[in-house]
Order: structure tokens, then C-alpha cells, then sequence
């Protein structure tokens, strides 16, 4: 049965067809026209929802979602610093959270009106980023971690608990031209940091260039910077040690397999410690359907629709109902759900004032060009 409200036109005659097809045709008309007017527009990473969820939101609120794209924080922020509108939810990762909230870009969100709201772990509320979750609701996250070829390490008797396995030339040698590390200043540096027994969040200069010529002296045996392609060069077996996110790896693993490579892949989080990155669905102030998007997040919030991103990409999971969807093998993978001695380990990266961003900028441009 169609709603009434979604079709609020009367019938439309066409000539040359037979009545009762007119009509028909009429319905189907209008009905597409409503639907067409009834859309959620969502700023989202890629890959980074179900098609299968989106389509179950669609036919629940008899709408269309329409999706745009972005690969990290700053291309988001940039484009809406440029004067893009019009987005109801957007994806951001905390410390973009942050920068989005000084801007005031957000609205407030209607508490009552998501009533799912108890599924979260209170691990993942009230954070530094949005005291009180005023603005943000925690969707997704990952961890910024070691990702290797079993068979190889195993082979080179290499360890994979620790960031001297990136950083150190005595482990390196033995990998040289088969690392790669994430091309971003941020996830980099901190790693760097927490190898040197500093906090991912140290803003102290002198820490910072010590983090600096740690990068530039491992630097000649690691095959690139890259935040993209590494997951196929794991896959393939071109590359053997990564610093990357836990999804990405996940995935990799996932493909070796399907490809029948002969081979693993796997993830650790290093003793120092490691950044986790927490995603959170937000309502931007341009958006025109805030009322769209409150249904939205209160369906992403049930734990059969929040469980189909973490059995997609193995993305880490803030929603305790979702787990008993989740399938038990990514549950159980502690790269994804780390237990509590290696939470306490982590660390969401924080943003930067205007200062400390042109202080690193400038040391990125000489670790680049060294």
C-alpha cells in the first residue's frame, strides 16, 4: 500500500493508453515525484556503509539517500570551507569533530528523538571532542596499526608487536623496499611519538623533531608513503609490513585469501601504543532535513544495521547491541575489538591550533624532501 502522503498529486491522464493504465501510470508518477523531493543527502568515507543498509533505510522511509565521497578529514573540511552545502550528515573523525564544532558548522542534536541512543558503549561518549554528545553520535572507528605478512615475518624472525619493527634500521634492513607507511602527518608523527614514549597528542616542538629525525632515518628503507594503494600491495605480496589502519589490513587479508595467495595477513597493536580513530555521524547546520536525518541516525544505531559496516570492512564497532551480529571471527580479532590492556593504550588524536599546523607542515615538507 502506497502512503498517502507520498503521493499527494491527482491522477495525470495520458492520451493513446486505456483508463485503468492512466491511472496506474499517474500513481507511479506522482509517487516518484514525492520520492524524488524526500532525500537525505550524507557526506560519508568511502566504502564506509552498507549498500545493503542504505537500501533498508530507503525502503523504511520511503526516501533516497544521496552519497558523496571523501578519503580523509582534510578533503572534507576543505570542501566545506569552500562553500559546499546542502549535507544533513556528515562522518567526521574526532579531531575534525572538533574543528567542526569550534566553526559552530553544527546543529545540535534532538536527544529523545533517537531513542537508540542506549546501544552505545559509554567507552565511546561523552570524549573530549563533545562533551555530552551535543553534536555527535559514534558510528564507526579504526586503530592506526602494524599490519604484516605472517609468513615473511615469521621467516625473517621480525617482531610485530612494536613500532621498532617501522622505525628501527636493525629490523628494517631485513625489509627494505617492502614497508610502506601512511602518507599523513598526523597518524606518522604520532606514531613516531608513541615509539619514543610520548603521547600522540604531544605538541612539545623538541618531541616533535625528535619524532622528525626518527621518520627521516628510517625513511630510506621504507618503499613509499601511501594511504591507498598498500592494501593491494599487501594483497599481492609486494609489501610485507605496513603502517596502516586496521580496516584497510583486515580487508587485505580478506583478499589474499579469496585470491588464494598462499599467504597472511595480519595486524598488531604495538606495546607503545596506537591512535584509534573514532567516527561519529554529525548534522551539519546547511543541511535541509534534519528531520531525515535524525530517523537516519537512529536506524544506523540499531545493532543489525551498525553490525553490516564491521561484517563489511572490519571496522571497529562502538554499538553493544551490534555485536551479537557481528560474525565471531572479526568479534573475536583483537585488532579490531582490543581488549582492555590495549585500550587503555590508545589514543584519538586531537586537533591543532593554526601555530602547531604550520609547525608540522613544515617539518613534513622536510621529511618529504629528505
Amino acid at each position: 500500500m502506497i502512503p498517502a502522503r507520498i503521493c499527494p498529486c491527482g491522477p495525470v491522464f495520458i492520451r493513446g493508453l486505456p483508463f485503468a493504465l492512466r491511472v496506474c501510470l499517474a500513481i507511479v508518477l506522482s509517487c516518484r515525484a514525492a520520492y524524488a523531493g524526500d532525500v537525505l543527502h550524507l557526506y560519508n568515507w568511502n566504502n564506509y556503509i552498507s549498500p545493503e543498509t542504505i537500501a533498508r533505510f530507503e525502503e523504511r522511509c520511503t526516501c533516497r539517500v544521496m552519497q558523496d565521497y571523501y578519503s580523509d578529514n582534510e578533503e572534507m573540511l576543505a570542501k566545506l570551507a569552500a562553500g559546499a552545502t546542502g549535507y544533513d550528515i556528515i562522518v567526521p573523525t574526532g579531531n575534525a569533530l572538533e574543528t567542526l564544532i569550534r566553526q559552530k558548522a553544527l546543529r545540535s542534536l534532538d536527544k529523545p528523538a533517537l531513542t537508540n541512543l542506549k546501544n552505545i558503549n559509554p567507552a565511546y561518549l561523552d570524549t573530549a571532542f563533545d562533551r555530552g554528545n551535543q553534536f555527535s553520535v559514534p558510528f564507526a572507528y579504526t586503530l592506526t596499526l602494524i599490519g604484516y605478512n605472517v609468513e615473511k615475518m615469521r621467516e625473517l624472525g621480525l617482531p610485530t608487536d612494536t613500532w621498532a619493527v617501522i622505525f628501527e634500521p636493525e629490523y628494517l634492513a631485513k625489509v627494505k623496499g617492502r614497508v610502506t607507511v601512511l602518507d599523513s602527518q598526523r597518524e606518522l608523527m604520532a606514531a613516531a611519538l608513541k615509539y619514543l614514549g610520548y603521547s600522540a597528542n604531544d605538541t612539545g616542538e623538541a618531541h616533535w623533531k625528535r619524532a622528525r629525525d626518527l621518520i627521516i632515518r628510517a625513511k630510506p628503507y621504507w618503499a613509499a608513503f601511501n594511504a591507498s594503494s598498500y592494501i593491494k600491495e599487501l594483497t599481492v605480496g609486494n609489501i610485507w609490513l605496513v603502517h596502516g589502519y586496521s580496516n584497510d589490513i583486515f580487508q587485505a587479508n580478506l583478499d589474499a585469501q579469496q585470491a588464494g595467495r598462499g599467504f597472511n595477513i595480519a595486524a598488531s597493536i604495538p606495546k607503545e601504543g596506537a591512535v584509534l580513530s573514532l567516527d561519529s555521524m554529525v548534522l551539519h547546520r546547511s543541511g535541509p532535513r534534519p528531520d531525515l536525518a535524525h530517523r537516519f541516525i537512529n536506524f544506523m544505531l540499531d545493532g543489525r544495521n551498525s553490525s553490516e559496516l564491521t561484517n563489511l570492512i572490519g571496522s571497529g564497532n562502538p554499538n553493544l547491541d551490534a555485536m551479537r551480529y557481528i560474525k565471531p571471527e572479526i568479534a573475536q580479532n583483537p585488532a579490531v575489538f582490543p581488549d582492555p590492556q590495549h585500550l587503555v593504550r590508545l589514543e584519538m588524536l586531537r586537533d591543532l591550533d593554526r601555530n602547531q599546523r604550520r609547525v608540522l607542515s613544515r617539518m613534513w615538507i622536510e621529511i618529504k624532501l629528505r
